[in-house]
């Protein structure tokens, strides 16, 4: 479990496949940059980018990680050299900066907008209907493992799209700041959202999942 809030922008350094076939997946050695890896052990998870990933081997520096094929085709940014946010696991005592965050990415947002305005940037993505039901006007939402505020909400005959402001600590110190029309983004929607969406299923059916 996570907060989404961004602890050290690291890079992905180098990528190495785990096989030939199609379906292998890859080997990622990351850079930790100011994210201080003194207290995490093998087995330990750390969100890059939003997804949730097993550390397999460390040194002061830096760590590797496994990822899929299917965690490959299902997130952006996991597959080649280039800066990441990081986060290690939340501790049961620690501040809930943010929101509660999985590290499971839900689906693919694409850039529509990110421009300054006055001292912030707005941000807008554009997202698929099925993610879109989930984001609600000062909700929260993951974008490459950021924990931010949804300002506004547009369901278009495209998909879903809404807008974030980001303050210029919040773009200075993560991943965000690269972002252009066009670039593809990890989203994870809410998790009390889908509780919500689960309890209303039920009671709609009537079904209260007892045999």
């Amino acid at each position: 479990m996570f907060t989404g809030i961004v602890a050290a922008v690291g890079r992905i350094e180098k990528v190495t496949p785990l096989g030939t076939e199609p379906e292998a997946g890859v080997r990622l050695t990351v850079a930790a940059g100011g994210l201080d890896l003194a207290d995490v052990e093998l087995g330990d998870s750390i969100s890059i980018q939003g997804a949730c990933m097993t550390v397999i081997e460390k040194s002061a520096a830096s760590f590797d990680v496994d990822v899929s094929r299917e965690s490959l085709n299902k997130t952006a940014g996991l597959g080649a050299a280039g800066e990441v946010n990081l986060e290690k696991a939340l501790r049961a005592h620690d501040r809930l900066g943010g929101h509660l965050v999985s590290g499971h990415v839900d689906g693919l947002g694409e850039v529509t907008r990110f421009e300054r305005v006055g001292e912030s940037h707005e941000l807008r993505i554009l997202a698929s209907r099925d993610i879109g039901k989930y984001l609600a006007y000062k909700g929260s939402v993951t974008v490459n493992g950021v924990s931010l505020t949804v300002n506004t909400v547009n369901d278009r005959p495209d998909g879903c799209e809404f807008s974030i402001n980001l303050i210029p600590h919040t773009v200075e110190v993560t991943t965000l700041k690269a972002l252009a029309a066009g670039t593809k983004v990890n989203l994870e929607i809410d998790l009390i959202a889908r509780y919500v969406e689960r309890i209303l299923s039920v009671s709609a059916t009537g079904n209260d999942g007892n045999a």
